[in-house]
């Protein structure tokens, strides 16, 4: 393996004569594999071990040229200072009501990490509880759950160090506001569920060093951890040495009389286990098996276990069943599916709030203990809905928010059906001077798709502007509109942000998941440039003044389009991407996205259909021009791990793509994108939309 001295790769100038950026030479190495007869190279296969000073030395030679590049933009500063003006407003969350206690969470602009208050009243005066900014100098450690002990006594918060996805779970007493001893290391995908004097976790056991963030994780466990002692004394509470790839989470009631145990990972759905914590050596039963539907548990109420499922109700439905009969077969229905997905449930004001999607917006829907009907909450337009109520208090609150809508809280009372305005953030925009619309359009094969379009009321549509076309589709996740600064620099100086709703997605229920993954993971593709098409058929805009993004499996997706539709782009942004689908079920929880795209190893049929789409397997090296393309990723992404991205880029850069830039930005101390402290928000946000605005030509004035 050769080694490459780091002021050999890193180019002095950012343009040779020719215009052409020259990028770090990445070594080509004769690795290949074969998957049923056929042979598959994967020359930068050495870039997986991102350990190794060679993988080191080529982030470090990348990320100096890109941000050189980025530099070079004339707006790009100015754009960031009116990200931070626009970013700069209180922001208060949902507010939780535990045993008489208020807690929310608090950032007043552009703190990095979002504070937890607690008061006595409402018009109390709120007080510090937890403040995660003072976690790290830098803000790279984020509150990432918590959970309060039924009995109001303590609090459980889990934190996660420098976006990775592995949590630490720690304790405060309420009551004098400090943080216990207990500690618990290596959890993962788990909060804390409180019984008695502990709680139950899911953890693994501790990887091997330089590991952490790339190795396979096996072997999930649940424990009892009882306040006071060490991690090394918890009791296991839950195993299955068969499956070790499996996901096992528990979930205690309210009430603490039901301990269910989740198996996933194996399906689209999952299993459900149940123990009744009433009677001592009591076991676990099986609620249900099949791993093809999803099971969850709503509410415990006197004997009776309510739960949602999409098992014979591909739009799910509310069922019922007898604790001393807690079988599947013996369940009963108590609220029948609807034409709209249902995608929330909660017993709360001694009522049952229900919320169902209507062409990817929220409505919400109260209906009394017997399950009927009583009335539709009014929101504001269409949007997003959240809400929060203990199942016996009658004081609840929602939040509602849409493109032109920031995070809005009112107070509701349930019995009237009236909602009073709480707090609406005060924010330096008019969102009176622009509309949000919403347009179906057909895709290849017909089918309907619907897309949100947010932009200035006195746009022409006469081609000549610039779009933002944004989209996800898959794992049955919901694009619901919602408000983010980030974009209103770009529609401010007449930019239309549009969000598609793909196939792949949850927005129509099981069927429109179903329709995107695997076999037909090409609908997504389709859907995706059938929009573009729309988009430029309508005037709306041209393909110069278009550009394409989207994250995890919407980096995927980015990859996957501009391979195949590169003239219909002037700049991408695959984020954090899925990228190498012939190996992703190789790293971290990737094993667990097979439910949705399948493997290589499956058969060669599914070898062929995941080959024949892979971004990183289908680069055009003929010539093509493709569009202007800013990778992103981080060095502490442990769910999808950076050597995605690596790879692919690596094999742009080595191709015949025309001239357009080909870069990637690296994040240092950062992971899969959550908990990201504001001030690596800002930094990040401000270069992505500056290269793709200065790419489809804009010339904005801040």
């Amino acid at each position: 393996m050769n080694k490459y001295p780091l002021l050999a790769i890193i180019t002095l100038g950012l343009f040779a004569c020719t215009g052409k950026i020259n990028y770090p030479v990445a070594e080509k190495q004769d690795v290949k594999d074969n998957y049923f007869g056929t042979e598959v190279a994967d020359p930068y296969r050495w870039m997986e071990d991102d350990t190794t000073r060679q993988v080191a030395e080529w982030v470090e030679a990348e990320n100096k040229i890109t941000q050189d590049y980025l530099r070079r933009i004339p707006f790009r500063d100015a754009l960031k200072q009116r990200m931070t003006e626009l970013t700069d407003y209180e922001k208060i969350g949902l507010p939780t009501k535990k045993n008489g206690k208020y807690y929310y969470f608090k950032n007043d602009g552009l703190q990095n990490q979002s504070v937890l208050y607690t008061l006595d009243r409402l018009d109390g005066e709120p007080a510090v509880l937890l403040d995660p900014n003072q976690l790290s100098d830098n803000g790279t450690v984020a509150l990432t759950n918590v959970a309060f002990s039924n009995d109001g006594k303590y609090l459980a918060y889990t934190i996660a160090r420098n976006g990775s996805d592995w949590n630490e779970i720690f304790v405060i007493d309420l009551a004098t506001r400090r943080q216990t001893s207990d500690h618990i290391l290596w959890s993962k995908f788990s909060g804390a569920t409180w019984c008695g004097e502990g709680f139950y976790y899911s953890a693994y056991d501790a990887p091997e060093a330089g590991k952490e963030f790339s190795n396979v994780n096996e072997n999930q466990k649940i424990y009892y951890h009882k306040l006071g002692q060490d991690q090394s004394q918890d009791q296991l509470a839950y195993q299955n040495q068969q499956f070790p790839k499996r996901f096992y989470s528990p979930y205690v009631n309210e009430d603490e009389t039901m301990l269910f145990v989740f198996e996933a990972g194996a399906g689209l759905g999952n299993r459900l286990f149940v123990k009744d914590l009433r009677k001592p050596g009591s076991q676990f039963v099986e609620m249900a098996s099949d791993f093809e539907y999803e099971y969850s548990p709503v509410e415990i109420i006197g004997n009776t276990i309510y739960l949602i499922t999409n098992n014979g109700a591909p739009n799910y439905r509310i069922m019922k069943a007898d604790i001393a009969r807690p079988q599947f077969a013996d369940w009963q229905e108590f609220i029948a599916e609807k034409p709209q997905p249902l995608s929330g449930a909660a017993f709360v004001g001694g009522k049952l709030m229900l919320t169902y999607s209507r062409d990817a917006a929220d409505h919400a829907y109260v209906y009394d203990t017997e399950g009927r009907e009583q009335f539709e909450v009014a929101l504001p337009t269409f949007g997003s809905f959240s809400f929060s109520g203990d199942k016996d208090d009658k004081e609840l609150f929602y939040s509602f928010t849409s493109f032109l809508y920031p995070a809005t809280i009112f107070r509701y009372d349930i019995d009237k059906n009236e909602s009073q305005l709480y707090l609406a953030p005060k924010i330096d925009f008019d969102a009176s001077q622009y509309v949000s619309e919403q347009v179906f359009f057909a895709s290849k094969d017909g089918t309907r798709i619907p897309m949100f379009l947010t932009y200035r009321k006195d746009l022409k549509r006469d081609g000549n502007n610039p779009v933002y076309l944004y989209g996800y589709g898959g794992f049955n996740i919901s694009l619901n509109p919602g408000f983010s600064t980030w974009r209103l620099p770009f529609i401010e100086n007449g930019g239309i942000f549009a969000m598609v709703n793909l196939r792949g997605g949850g927005e129509y229920g099981d069927s429109w998941h179903q329709a995107g993954i695997k076999m037909n993971k090409q609908n997504v593709f389709d859907d995706c440039i059938a929009a573009a098409e729309y988009l430029i058929a309508e005037k709306y805009t041209r393909p110069e003044k278009m550009s394409i993004a989207g994250g995890s499996n919407g980096g995927l997706l980015v990859g996957a389009v501009v391979n195949q539709r590169p003239d219909l782009f002037a700049a991408a942004l695959p984020m954090v991407g899925v990228m190498d689908m012939l190996r992703y079920h190789k790293f971290t929880i990737g094993w667990n996205w097979a439910s949705d795209y399948g493997t290589s190893e499956d058969s060669p049929e599914m070898f062929r259909y995941l080959y024949g789409y892979s971004p990183l397997h289908n680069i055009k090296n003929d010539g093509t021009p493709y569009p202007a393309i800013l990778v992103t990723t981080a060095d502490h992404d442990d769910r999808v791990v950076p050597a995605h991205s690596f790879k692919y880029t690596a094999t742009l850069q080595a191709a015949s793509t025309g001239d357009a830039p080909k870069l990637i930005s690296i994040e240092t101390d950062a992971g899969h994108g959550s908990g990201k402290p504001m001030s690596k928000q800002l930094q990040n946000q401000a270069d992505n939309w500056a290269f793709v605005m200065y790419h489809m030509g804009m010339k904005p004035k801040f």
